[in-house]
């Protein structure tokens, strides 16, 4: 070896593994490329490490947030504690969202996962604070949308917003009014309209066409749920959780078409 080649590799030894180091950049890369294949876990694990590394970078901050949530979504409902379990994993996620919220306040997906983020924080609060957290919800969805009106992940937040608000029974909203000072008022056809809206932006989603299904159900439109559930069958997997939608799909379509007016 010569004297020149010698040189080159003392001076790598002495700078030590810091020399290949990995960056934020590439942590965000493995991580996209893991979550592609559904491990939500396993992507967490490499957008922490560029959140530790860049604790602004909006990306890391965000798919971060983002995989808390996932992670709490797959957490199946027949565990015990499940909703302790899955209140632990969104309440991890949750400075996170904060974070990438300061760092970006125009990014519309944010304002959607933010949306998501609380309704799902708000199913263990008080009802006063369920209350509050409606308006607040339905105040992150408009602006995901006023930010982004191609959005469709904030549309089908619109929608399960309204329907959710419409299932409340009169005595519900009633007490609810006097008690806490008032709840928002949703509409089935509204749900429609944004389930609809989101399935024509993203067809391919079978989420989209399942929460229809469902919406259509509790109208008691029979038809043009198993329609959606049939088509939801047919999609894709674009994500981790779609085989688990799939899954409940499979069992309510059934279930459908034994109604009467159903398919038989």
């Amino acid at each position: 070896m010569n004297s020149a080649a010698t040189f080159l590799v003392l001076l790598v030894i002495s700078m030590g593994p810091g020399l290949f180091a990995q960056t934020a950049a590439d942590y965000l890369k493995a991580g996209d490329e893991i979550y592609a294949r559904f491990d939500d876990a396993g992507a967490l694990a490499e957008y922490e490490k560029a959140a530790g590394l860049d604790p602004s970078r909006f990306e890391a901050l965000w798919k971060t947030a983002r995989g808390y949530m996932n992670l709490g979504d797959r957490i199946d409902y027949g565990q015990k504690d499940h909703e302790e379990k899955q209140q632990k994993h969104y309440r991890a996620g949750e400075p996170f969202l904060r974070k990438a919220l300061s760092v970006n306040p125009q990014d519309s997906f944010v304002h959607f996962l933010n949306a998501a983020l609380l309704g799902r924080l708000a199913r263990v609060k008080s009802r006063k604070q369920q209350v509050a957290l409606a308006y607040t919800i339905k105040a992150e969805i408009d602006k995901a949308l006023e930010l982004d009106s191609g959005n469709d992940m904030a549309w089908h937040a619109l929608a399960y917003w309204h329907r959710t608000l419409a299932e409340l029974g009169g005595a519900a909203r009633f007490f609810g009014s006097i008690l806490y000072g008032g709840l928002p008022k949703g509409s089935f056809e509204e749900a429609v309209k944004g389930f609809r809206t989101a399935v024509s932006l993203n067809p391919a989603y079978c989420n989209h066409h399942i929460e229809l299904a469902r919406t259509y159900a509790v109208m008691k439109k029979t038809e043009p749920a198993i329609g959606e559930l049939r088509t939801a069958l047919e999609c894709p997997d674009l994500t981790s959780l779609c085989a688990h939608y799939k899954e409940r799909a499979g069992r309510m379509l059934t279930r459908l078409e034994k109604r009467p007016g159903g398919d038989n």
